[in-house]
């Protein structure tokens, strides 16, 4: 389960530094809060209401994120 945390979160980062504000502010609340598992239960909701937002917006312009949106929403499911 580590490796799946560790790419998750290298997922979010990511999302983190695009500058997108569809995902930026979410990615960035769960960065924070990841470790804290109480508020991550809180974060965790908004930034997959901001991935998929994210993917249906953009997830099959053929850029490199659109297979993360998808990953990043499975990953999210079983963290």
């Amino acid at each position: 389960m580590l490796g799946k945390n560790q790419e998750l979160t290298d997922i979010i980062k990511e999302f983190a530094e695009m500058g997108w504000d569809v995902l930026d502010g979410p990615a960035k609340e769960w960065l924070s809060v990841k470790d804290d598992c109480a508020k991550l239960k809180e974060a965790t909701p908004a930034l997959a209401a901001a991935i998929e937002k994210a993917d249906a917006e953009c997830g099959s312009c053929g850029c490199d994120c659109d297979p993360k949106y998808k990953k990043a929403l499975e990953l999210l499911r079983v963290a």
